[in-house]
């Protein structure tokens, strides 16, 4: 099957688009997969805050707090169980902002 290629123009000729037969355009458009590690969606500015927030001010003299204690001596069961509630929160704060960043940088991101 020979693949079709046409043209489309306005009345000054200038082209304005392309028909492609069905193949084709399957061919091309199942290249582009979606990059999961984009969060599409968000706004330029609204990534810009995301790649720059920080865990709660309460939360972080909290967490400073248990990690002093926990170098001087053993924490109750409680204290340990929320230092690793809190060390898991700022794991998670730390690959939510390296996606933002990530997104933030992506040209694919803002070329749609």
């Amino acid at each position: 099957m020979t693949k079709t290629l046409q043209y489309v123009t306005d009345e000054q000729g200038q082209p304005v688009g392309v028909l492609l037969d069905i193949e084709e355009y399957h061919r091309l458009t199942s290249q582009s997969t979606p990059d999961p590690d984009l969060l599409v969606g968000l706004s330029k500015a609204e990534l810009q805050v995301l790649a720059e927030s920080e865990l709660a001010p309460s939360a972080q003299v909290r967490l400073n707090n248990l990690l002093t204690r926990s170098k001087n001596g053993p924490l109750s069961s409680s204290e340990s169980a929320e230092l690793d509630r809190l060390l898991e929160q700022i794991d998670q704060l730390t690959v939510l902002k390296t996606r933002a960043k990530y997104t933030f940088g992506s040209a694919e991101c803002w070329s749609v």
